[in-house]
């Protein structure tokens, strides 16, 4: 059901916490679609991990992003997107001198449907 009275943003959306001190607001959650605007500060990332069902699209709004998918490295600047499909392990880091502030959109949703990827040192 779309809310016509109000926009959505953080200011009236679930606020969570993970990882490092980084944050998330669900702009958009149901079983179907999550779209999700989340802020990593400066030196955090998440475990490697895949979605079984999940195909997620990452959206940079302000600073940089580095990716691993797979066994693969890629920058994605500000203003710039990858999507992930599911099964493919990936892990997003923020190597930069400043917070990644980022969207992404899982479709369905991605919560539940997570298995992290034991990393090798």
């Amino acid at each position: 059901m779309v809310n016509k009275t109000s926009p959505v943003s953080i200011r009236n959306s679930e606020h969570y916490f993970w990882g490092n001190n980084c944050e998330g607001w669900h702009l958009v959650k149901t079983d179907e679609l999550s779209v999700i605007l989340e802020r990593m500060p400066i030196g955090t990332s998440e475990v490697k991990h895949y979605h079984s069902r999940a195909r997620q699209f990452f959206y940079v709004l302000s600073g940089t992003a580095v990716f691993e998918i797979e066994s693969s490295r890629l920058t994605v600047n500000q203003n710039e997107g990858i999507e992930i499909p599911s099964q493919v392990p990936h892990k997003i880091i923020n190597e930069s001198e400043s917070e990644l502030i980022f969207l992404v959109v899982s479709q369905p949703k991605s919560h539940g449907d997570r298995t992290t990827v034991e990393e090798i040192k």
